[in-house]
């Protein structure tokens, strides 16, 4: 081999997602890219609804629970150019054009894979898709979530134990059908650095409150973590069709 191919293997980056599946590493170069976005002074959600149906965007529109007139949007694709093309030709033009933009609530992530996961593909595209857009979920607790910088600090075996507490709750309730977790890292692609996108989905509001108020015993949170939200919650008005499993 030459010294010119030996230079291309050394520089060569390895960005897929990783899995395992029985035993052997395997690996998918794609993800899903969800945004969450806010807007006030919304008058007739119903129109907003229709439009976002008539546009065939991939997504969910919520009822503000904390503003009368407030909404909030969650859109997915696997191509970020569709939040710049797609969906911003939506959100300028009527009625989106008309209604105040809530920049505080402003959230874009990517799914992720942590190295175990036999079924990169149901990981990474299908289940965030089956469950944002599952019509038994009417309920959602949206926030973004700020790490402390410390825990890349700790070694792999103590992370690995924190985030097994955590990930050991959220499975709980989703076992007794009360809540669904979405996770997002959003490392570079939000304005406050937060690392994280949550979002908690299930058919009623108060389990997804419990949820985070038992999260706050874990270790993560009560010690590793510098930030939660700004919190949006709100229950669905519209839901694109839910793709087949």
């Amino acid at each position: 081999m030459s010294d010119e191919h030996h230079k291309d293997d050394e520089h060569h980056l390895d960005l897929s997602e990783k899995g395992l599946h029985h035993g052997k590493p395997i690996s998918l170069d794609r993800r899903l890219f969800m945004q969450f976005m806010a807007f006030g002074c919304c008058e007739d959600p119903q129109e907003a609804a229709d439009a976002l149906a008539s546009a065939g965007i991939e997504g969910v529109l919520y009822l503000d629970a904390a503003d009368p007139q407030g909404i909030g949007l969650v859109v997915m694709s696997e191509d970020p150019d569709y939040f710049v093309t797609t969906v911003r030709d939506v959100l300028n033009a009527p009625p989106f054009v008309g209604f105040t933009h809530k920049p505080e609530f402003n959230m874009l992530g990517r799914t992720y894979s942590i190295g175990y996961e036999p079924d990169l593909e149901d990981t990474l595209l299908i289940k965030p898709r089956m469950k944002t857009m599952n019509p038994a979920f009417k309920w959602a607790v949206w926030y973004p979530l700020q790490r402390a910088k410390i825990f890349q600090t700790l070694p792999a075996a103590k992370q690995r134990q924190i985030l097994a507490e955590h990930g050991t709750l959220a499975k709980r309730y989703g076992y007794a059908g009360l809540a669904a977790d979405i996770r997002l890292a959003c490392h570079g692609l939000d304005t406050h650095d937060n690392d994280f996108v949550i979002g908690l989905l299930g058919p009623t509001l108060f389990p997804l409150s419990h949820v985070v108020q038992e999260m706050r015993k874990t270790e993560q949170t009560s010690q590793y973590l510098d930030s939660l939200g700004p919190f949006f919650v709100g229950r669905v008005i519209w839901q694109s069709p839910q793709p087949e499993a």
